[in-house]
């Protein structure tokens, strides 16, 4: 690990990474907790936001197969994307600043090019992981993607054997995108860094605290499973409270 470190510095500037203990992931939903209480308007604006659009992604793509799988994980490759502004909303109280949706926004737009440029390549994920859902979906169905068919009928009973080479699949996808964009986010709306430094000091910063990140990785997962559980209610306050505790994560790994 520690060449693998060393080659990254060859190439890229890294900003420093700190190493952190284990329990820290739940002080940084704490401190994301009290983070969105001290501006709760502002930072229920995006989980509303984002909770509208994950509405409108189900109604269209419930009944149709393996598009379903496509934009759902389009949604959760680029929703991290709009929690930029959640993490100017902690930067402006930090800074003694008055904190504001609006004001956020406009904050965002300091290094737009470079988080824009990182959504790039995020949706060129997600539209790589779609051809790959369609070649699973055709293999595994026997040449053809049942049409009407739902998605609980569609991933359950004689489907089991896609069911798991896809969740295989997307695990390894989504492993990978969260090494990418465990800090790299919050750095482009911290810093004035380009993506390609952000998303190499995420790397870092998740190969030095390995057990960390899987703990935090697993706290991700089980809250946003119960946003979803809710359809998608529960992200109202879920959407907000990770943003914010990502935001500690980064300022406590990243000097």
């Amino acid at each position: 690990m520690d060449l693998h470190l060393s080659e990254l510095d060859q190439h890229f500037t890294l900003p420093k990474t700190r190493k952190v203990t284990a329990d820290r992931p739940l002080a940084w939903l704490k401190m994301g907790m009290a983070d969105l209480l001290q501006h709760p308007g502002p930072s229920l604006a995006y989980g509303l936001i984002i909770t509208a659009v994950g509405w409108l992604m189900l109604g269209i793509a419930d009944p149709n197969g393996h598009f379903f799988t496509t934009l759902v994980t389009g949604f959760l490759l680029l929703s991290p994307l709009a929690a930029a502004g959640i993490y100017e909303l902690t930067s402006e109280r930090e800074e003694g600043r008055t904190t504001s949706f609006m004001q956020s926004l406009h904050d965002v737009t300091r290094n737009l090019s470079q988080i824009a440029f990182l959504g790039v390549i995020l949706g060129m994920v997600a539209i790589a992981w779609e051809r790959v859902s369609a070649i699973l979906f055709a293999l595994l169905y026997n040449g053809q993607v049942p049409a009407g068919a739902s998605i609980i009928e569609a991933l359950t009973g004689e489907y089991l054997n896609f069911t798991l080479v896809w969740g295989a699949a997307g695990f390894l996808l989504a492993c990978f995108v969260f090494a990418l964009t465990a800090v790299s986010i919050p750095m482009l709306a911290d810093r004035e860094v380009d993506s390609v430094t952000a998303m190499m000091a995420s790397l870092r910063a998740v190969a030095e605290n390995i057990s960390t990140m899987v703990i935090w990785a697993a706290l991700i997962v089980t809250l946003t499973a119960i946003g979803f559980a809710t359809y998608l209610v529960g992200l109202i306050v879920i959407f907000p409270l990770l943003g914010h505790a990502t935001w500690y994560a980064y300022k406590e790994m990243i000097e």
